[in-house]
């Protein structure tokens, strides 16, 4: 099944997909996605965010890096401020040379996880939805490490529009994931080519800090980011997950 909330008519309501993949209401109404005001599909708790997670993403970047992808999780934090849901903006500060989008497989926790084995980690997943976690690089160190003038501006992770129940999603790594900006594709890639993947990640984390239902894992994005500017309309879509639509706008 796939969840979602929004905004309409003054509430807020935990809203189903429906038939064509409308917006089914709990009264039973039927809305086009394009009427309501997408909120993120769940109340976050903390919300951890990956780095370098996948070797072409690596390989991209590898000028500016001192860290590989044999070194741990490189791991961070973001507020909740950080959060928008489907078909809201992000503002592009002004005099940034290169913001770029990174379409992301969200993880987002259901049950309870401490010291949890890999073997066991997968029951502690609710579901999946998808993120935009834009980036502004003018920001970054002269080493990678995301600080929070790059990774933790107001309103610069988009998510949702619907989480997905693990049920629905037999392997979280056998999906295709894509950016398209203005229409034309920019990046394409899958989920099979994470570094650390999804049960590795629970159990690396978990094993210093409890894991709570309504936490998020940002499992970090493959290659092919490129530079966006206001006014450009971003889609970033996994597979059986949806398509989040974003637009930047100018600060």
């Amino acid at each position: 099944m796939k969840r979602g909330r929004i905004l309409f008519e003054g509430k807020t309501l935990d809203v189903t997909e429906g038939q064509g993949g409308k917006v089914q209401l709990p009264d039973g109404r039927l809305l086009a996605e394009t009427d309501v005001q997408w909120l993120p599909p769940v109340a976050f708790g903390t919300i951890i965010a990956l780095g370098l997670n996948y070797a072409d993403h690596v390989k991209e970047l590898s000028r500016e890096l001192t860290v590989t992808s044999k070194d741990a999780p490189l791991v961070f934090l973001k507020g909740p401020n950080s959060l928008v849901g489907h078909r809201e903006q992000t503002p592009r500060p002004v005099g940034a040379a290169f913001m770029h989008y990174e379409c992301e497989l969200a993880v987002v926790i259901g049950k309870t996880a401490r010291r949890v084995s890999a073997n066991h980690a997968m029951a502690h997943v609710a579901g999946y939805t998808v993120c935009n976690d834009y980036a502004v690089r003018d920001y970054l160190e002269n080493f990678y490490r995301p600080n929070l003038r790059v990774k933790n501006r107001d309103a610069c992770t988009v998510i949702g529009p619907w989480l997905v129940d693990a049920a629905d999603v037999p392997d979280p790594h056998a999906l295709g994931l894509r950016t398209r900006v203005n229409g034309q594709v920019t990046q394409n890639g899958n989920t099979g080519d994470m570094i650390h993947r999804v049960a590795e990640l629970i159990e690396y984390l978990s094993g210093f800090m409890t894991l709570q239902p309504g936490d998020v894992i940002l499992t970090g994005t493959p290659d092919g980011v490129v530079n966006v500017q206001p006014g450009d309309v971003v889609e970033t879509e996994i597979d059986g997950i949806g398509t989040l639509v974003n637009t930047l706008a100018a600060a």
